[in-house]
């Protein structure tokens, strides 16, 4: 009987590989195929990883989440999609680290930048003047890095404090990055709705940081 596969120290039972019709008629990869797989890219994964991100801890981090998430969804795949479908999930969890990181720069710029020099009830959309570096690292030290979480923490709150449509269009420019006229489709709204509702948003997270103390 086909035995578990551990990653993280989490076991993939085979029942939870996912099999598409067109791949049941091929030869399935083995627990013992998807082992010395994991095993053999491993070393490779890590140090394409590590140029990415130019840290090891989260070079690291990418590379298992990577493998776990190929065991979760594709463990049960032939063995010769493996090397294609990891590099696929690999690359995607680069993506997402940068995405994350990306927003937290968001987060973390100065207030000046969120406020603006627009009223409140201005129609303009803050975040269409926002750029960040993408692989500038989100903390430079310790102390750096505990502050931003502490900042960001402080954001998390007044988010949820905000009105329903101001916090779904701020995340879904913010985080999910789509563009004005993508938000307003799913909102179901005008574009114009969309960055008064993205400008009032700002505003008020602003407000809050600098009751908390948090000045640019």
């Amino acid at each position: 009987m086909e035995k578990a596969t551990e990653i993280r120290g989490r076991l993939i039972p085979p029942g939870n590989r996912c099999v598409s019709q067109s791949t049941r008629q091929a030869q399935l990869a083995t627990r013992k195929e998807l082992s010395d797989f994991l095993t053999e890219v491993e070393r490779r994964a890590y140090k394409q990883a590590l140029f990415s991100v130019r840290d090891q801890s989260i070079a690291l981090d990418i590379v298992q989440d990577a493998m776990l998430k190929l065991a979760e969804n594709y463990g049960g795949r032939p063995a010769e999609e493996l090397p294609l479908l990891f590099q696929r999930i690999l690359q995607n969890t680069i993506r997402d680290h940068y995405r994350r990181q990306r927003v937290r720069s968001l987060w973390l710029s100065p207030l000046s930048a969120l406020k603006g020099s627009a009223a409140e009830d201005d129609d303009s959309d803050p975040l269409d003047n926002l750029r960040v570096d993408d692989e500038k690292s989100a903390a430079a030290s310790p102390a750096g890095a505990l502050e931003q979480a502490q900042t960001v923490g402080l954001i998390e709150k007044a988010l949820a404090s905000l009105p329903l449509r101001q916090r779904q269009a701020f995340l879904l420019r913010y985080w999910e990055e789509l563009d004005v006229a993508e938000t307003a489709e799913v909102m179901g709204c005008s574009a114009g709705s969309v960055k008064t509702h993205c400008s009032r948003a700002t505003h008020a997270i602003a407000a809050f940081l600098k009751s908390k103390g948090f000045e640019p």
